[in-house]
């Protein structure tokens, strides 16, 4: 198994944009077989991490 992931640092003022356009990115993400998670930074609402598990 591998373990790949994304820190995703977004501009600030810019998050919402962010999550509705990821949105419609893990409609295509969630075809594919492997395991996917995305998840806001708890800390700082301008990090995200995208996992997938191959």
């Amino acid at each position: 198994m591998i373990l790949e992931v994304a820190i995703l640092d977004v501009k600030p003022g810019r998050e919402k944009e962010f999550e509705t356009a990821f949105g419609e990115a893990q409609k295509i993400i969630s075809r594919m077989e492997e395991d996917h998670v995305f998840k806001i930074h708890p800390e700082n609402s301008g990090e995200f991490f995208n996992s997938l598990f191959l």
